[in-house]
C-alpha cells in the first residue's frame, strides 16, 4: 500500500465518525483547514478537473495522480476485493466551488466512485455539499444572507425589497478560497447547521444520462 499523499490534511480520529472532505485545489484546502474540525474531517486538494472514469481504461485510472492519491487516502487500492471497513473513513464529502466548473468537478468524482468504488456509493457513505454562490449584506441585517444560485439570490433580493430593506451589497464568490470562514464552517462543515445530500447510484446514472444527451445534440 502507498503512503499517504503529502497533500492531504489527515485528522486524527478515522473510521466511524471520520469524513474524508474532496475538495477542488490547494486555495480551498487552505481555506477549510482554517475552520474544519480538524480531529475528525480530513482534506483533500483534487487539482484540475477529474478524469471521466467510465471512459478511460483502469490503467489509465491507476495512473491518474488525483485518483492515485484518493485511494491512498482511503487507504485502498482497485482491484482488491474491497472491505468497506478497511476504508479510513467513514464518509466522503465533495465540496467544490459554487460555480459551473466545480458542478462538473463534483459530478466527474460522483462518477469514478460509481465506476470504480460502486460499493462505498451503494453503501451510502458518499455525500455532497455546496458553499454558497452569492452573500448579500444590508445595515439593517444583523448578519450576510448567502444564496446558492442566481435563482436563490434574485429570490433573496426581492424578497429584502418587499421588506425595505435597502440598500443591498452583494458579491459573488470567485471560489472556496473567498468564502468566508463563518459561512465556510456553518454552511458545510459544521453537521449541526450544513446541508449534506447524500449521492447514490441513480445521480451518476442521470449524469452519465445527461452527459451523452449532451454529446448526441
Amino acid at each position: 500500500m502507498n503512503s499517504l499523499p503529502d497533500k492531504l490534511e489527515d485528522c486524527t480520529i478515522h473510521g466511524n465518525g471520520s469524513e474524508l472532505l474532496i475538495v477542488e485545489g490547494d486555495s480551498a484546502s487552505r481555506a477549510i483547514k482554517r475552520v474544519r474540525f480538524h480531529q475528525w474531517q480530513a482534506i483533500l486538494p483534487m487539482q484540475g478537473k477529474p478524469m471521466n472514469a467510465t471512459k478511460a481504461s483502469l490503467a489509465a485510472i491507476k495512473d491518474n495522480i488525483e485518483f492515485a492519491a484518493l485511494l491512498a487516502s482511503l487507504g485502498i487500492e482497485l482491484g482488491d476485493d474491497l472491505d468497506l471497513n478497511q476504508i479510513r473513513y467513514e464518509h466522503i464529502v465533495l465540496l467544490f466551488d459554487p460555480d459551473a466548473d466545480g458542478i462538473h468537478g463534483r459530478t466527474l468524482m460522483l462518477l469514478f466512485f460509481y465506476h470504480c468504488l460502486r460499493p462505498l456509493l451503494d453503501a451510502g457513505r458518499i455525500f455532497d455539499t455546496h458553499a454558497p454562490l452569492w452573500a448579500v449584506s444590508a445595515a439593517d441585517l444583523d448578519h450576510p444572507l448567502y444564496a446558492f444560485s442566481d435563482d436563490h439570490l434574485k429570490r433573496i433580493r426581492q424578497a429584502l425589497a418587499e421588506q425595505g430593506v435597502v440598500p443591498l451589497d452583494t458579491r459573488r464568490f470567485r471560489g472556496l478560497g473567498n468564502v468566508d470562514g463563518i459561512a465556510l464552517r456553518g454552511l458545510c462543515l459544521d453537521p449541526k447547521s450544513r446541508r449534506l445530500q447524500q449521492l447514490t447510484a441513480d445521480d451518476a446514472e442521470n449524469a452519465i444520462a445527461l452527459f451523452a444527451k449532451m454529446r448526441a445534440q
